[in-house]
């Protein structure tokens, strides 16, 4: 569980309270359901013209990963290539073959295996190059609707309060609801922009850092696999793979994968 993404929610909601009581309002006068039907459902429907159905719920799954702190284990990816490595130099390549149907990263499995089949580097370098930038384009484009979202939510708000003027141009002559009406009217402008803001752009930034670390991690991999391929010292493997850990991890592993 990330818990920065709870604070972050449960923190928001607190200041947005807290700024309502000190400035002498209540909860109950930023409260609109119409206000809240506008923004919300508004610019969740102008999603479905964006993208197919299945794409704009999966987007919703998606977002649900930013509550998860993602693990791609890159430390034990370090220590499992270098493994791999002195295998192959002790034993030879082809002696990889009995134990890839136990590696958990499908990724890391597909590199591997044609390695055993005697495939070329650059071949190799390619293939793994075009399934890693597939796999990217796919989340950036689940990124790329909750980045749409989060414009249009403002806009909807501005729809709502013009909407919610209109409706009090029409009725100029009770004086005495102009400022509530108005007050109302503003309200969706508020849900918008909170919606872009504290919610969908945090979001949107979130899942793009997740990616980033993944593809870092299926770079390490390559890596990993084409040095294996090319038969270098599993040392040489283990310090190029090192360089791609934050100093820390990299500290707590570096002297056993960097062992003479």
């Amino acid at each position: 569980m990330d818990i920065a993404t709870i604070i972050g929610l449960v923190g928001g909601v607190a200041c947005i309270v807290m700024s309502v009581i000190t400035s002498g309002g209540t909860m109950m006068g930023i409260i609109d359901p119409a206000s809240i039907f506008m923004t919300v459902g508004g610019s969740f429907c102008a999603l479905l013209i964006v993208a197919p159905l299945k794409d704009v719920i999966n987007t919703l799954k998606v977002m649900g990963k930013t509550f998860k702190i993602p693990d791609f284990g890159e430390k034990m990816l370090v220590q499992n290539m270098v493994a791999l490595s002195e295998k192959a130099r002790r034993e030879g390549i082809l002696a990889l073959e009995e134990g890839l149907e136990d590696l958990d990263d499908e990724f890391m499995k597909t590199g591997l295996r044609l390695v055993v089949d005697g495939t070329d580097g650059a071949v190799i370098r390619g293939i793994m190059e075009s399934e890693m930038s597939q796999i990217e384009a796919r989340h950036m484009n689940f990124i790329g609707i909750v980045n749409q979202w989060a414009g249009y939510a403002p806009g909807f708000g501005m729809i709502g309060t013009v909407l919610g003027l209109v409706g009090m141009l029409r009725n100029l002559e009770d004086k005495s609801s102009l400022g509530p009406n108005m007050a109302v009217a503003l309200l969706t402008t508020l849900y918008g922009c909170l919606l872009a803001n504290w919610i969908l752009g945090p979001m949107a930034t979130k899942l793009t850092g997740q990616n980033n670390d993944e593809m870092r991690t299926k770079e390490m991999i390559i890596e990993g696999v084409l040095s294996i391929q090319a038969g270098d010292n599993p040392r040489i493997l283990a310090m190029k793979l090192l360089t791609y850990l934050d100093p820390v991890s990299r500290k707590a592993i570096e002297a056993d994968v960097l062992k003479d």
